[in-house]
């Protein structure tokens, strides 16, 4: 059975202004939670921020992943708990044509991705374990849209806010994110009164 519960809209506008100016690794100077283990970004350079539509298959099956992108909105970011499979690609160049169409910010997957070629050519942000040739199958078994899910050792709610970049992909909840989202924003503000102090914005790349 298919489970699809209503989607959740926890990133406000507010929150968006204020996540768009953060990365993730100075929010790793702040908290331990939240970081994604072991998932990286499909090439660089890589940038994404949304809103988190949860999904999640039972290994073979991904036809749960087709019923979200009839669900998603723009600025969503699609999560997918494989449940434990971490060889299979859930992810290629047809679902990128469909998120891409809808406005999806990006995807995050604990297994694999493939034609990653095309993918990095359209430039769409998808943050997974790795990349698989060996795909899923739409078999209309059984999965979850928008529950609660596991990626990296992490819960993942729907509504979530999703942030990653070259370095890797931390979620927030919403409503631990305005006074986690400021204090970051202090922290970059004073690294870059750092640079200027200190002359490291003055220094040059050694050359190749």
């Amino acid at each position: 059975m298919i489970r699809i519960e209503p989607r959740v809209q926890g990133f406000t506008e507010e929150l968006q202004t204020l996540y768009k100016q953060l990365q993730p690794s100075t929010l790793g100077h702040l908290t331990d939670f939240g970081f994604l283990r072991g998932i990286q970004p499909l090439f660089r350079p890589i940038r994404m921020l949304g809103n988190a539509v949860t999904v999640r298959i039972p290994h073979l099956d991904s036809t749960a992943i087709r019923h979200a992108l009839q669900h998603v909105m723009p600025g969503d970011v699609i999560v997918v708990d494989m449940s434990g499979d971490d060889f299979r690609a859930c992810w290629g160049e047809f679902r990128t044509y469909v998120a891409m169409k809808k406005g999806v910010a990006g995807v995050v997957i604990s297994g694999c991705a493939t034609d990653i070629k095309v993918v990095r050519e359209l430039n769409f942000p998808v943050f997974a374990l790795g990349t698989s040739a060996l795909t899923t199958r739409s078999l209309e078994l059984e999965g979850e849209v928008n529950t609660p899910i596991s990626v990296g050792s992490v819960i993942v709610h729907p509504g979530d806010i999703v942030l990653g970049d070259d370095d890797g992909v931390c979620v927030v909840r919403p409503q631990h994110a305005q006074a986690l989202g400021e204090q970051a924003l202090a922290k970059q503000v004073q690294e870059a009164i750092n640079r200027q102090k200190y002359g490291y914005d003055l220094i040059k790349p050694y050359p190749i």
